[in-house]
């Protein structure tokens, strides 16, 4: 009689895929990027890898796992992961967050780059680059020299063709209907040959910078950051995995520094150096680091 490590986690699939190959896919994306996959999520597993054994042409899971824990599948492991996550995102997700900066935050903030100040924001999780651009455009209709100023925005993800589109810059019309008609006027261009194609501009796509980083790994910023942006990435963690990520993001903003997260996820007072100051909006207590 087969063990249930041996049964077939989805009974009718184009592959086999048995619960061990489930357990051993689980334990190895929450081991490379701290993502948690409940047996409750066997059949979205099951749907977005069985698109990559049809592109590389395996016959089952079984040789789909042996690849991705083999010396050789560093690629694939890459792959598996960025397949796991969901790119929702859009311009100017949560408004309020960036009526908080616009009111509040980045009068002060970008007066001080007028002067020669110093002003980094990060988007952690940053997926094809729409919040980014969100920050961006925030910051030039303040600060319309900025491109100019000592003013940079981190865009980061673990998703490598996430980055490149982000990138890239390049959104189609409907992707953009989220930003004010004013702001699109500005702030996008249509592209060459393809009304339906926007292109961010010049000024915007250069106060941008994106890069690849694993928030389980090392990272490799020198400086602080005056706000951290970090919205519906930790409803992938365990928390244990949160509460360190927490942490170490207090570790690398100014002192009084903001930290901005998504819709469902709360910071606990108690145990983390931060306030709540707005919606889904928390302050580094001074003095915290």
């Amino acid at each position: 009689m087969a063990t249930r490590s041996q049964e077939l986690a989805v009974a009718d699939g184009e592959f086999a895929f048995t619960w061990s190959d489930f357990r051993q896919i689980a334990q190895l994306v929450h081991s490379e990027a701290g993502i948690v996959l409940a047996e409750s999520k066997v059949h979205l597993v099951y749907s977005r890898l069985a698109k990559r054994l049809r592109a590389i042409g395996l016959r089952n899971f079984r040789e789909y796992c042996a690849l991705v824990t083999s010396a050789d599948g560093a690629d694939e492991r890459q792959l598996m992961i960025a397949a796991m996550t969901t790119n929702v995102t859009r311009f100017f997700r949560e408004p309020h967050h960036f009526e908080y900066l616009r009111d509040h935050i980045f009068p002060s903030l970008l007066g001080g780059a007028r002067r020669g100040g110093r002003v980094r924001v990060w988007s952690a999780g940053c997926s094809s680059g729409e919040e980014a651009y969100s920050i961006g455009i925030s910051i030039l209709e303040l600060l319309p020299e900025a491109a100019g100023l000592d003013v940079r925005i981190l865009a980061s993800d673990i998703d490598t063709e996430m980055l490149r589109r982000g990138s890239e810059g390049q959104y189609e019309k409907r992707q953009i209907e989220d930003v004010p008609a004013e702001m699109r006027r500005k702030w996008f261009v249509p592209v060459i040959g393809n009304k339906s194609v926007f292109e961010v501009s010049t000024e915007l796509h250069s106060l941008v910078r994106f890069r690849e980083l694993n928030l389980l790994n090392q990272w490799p910023m020198a400086g602080r950051f005056d706000i951290i942006f970090c919205r519906n990435v930790m409803i992938y963690f365990d928390d244990k995995t949160q509460n360190e990520t927490w942490k170490r993001f207090s570790e690398v903003l100014v002192p009084g520094g903001l930290l901005c997260i998504g819709h469902s996820e709360r910071i606990s007072a108690a145990s983390q150096p931060y306030d709540l100051i707005g919606q889904t909006i928390y302050r580094l207590r001074r003095g915290a680091q």
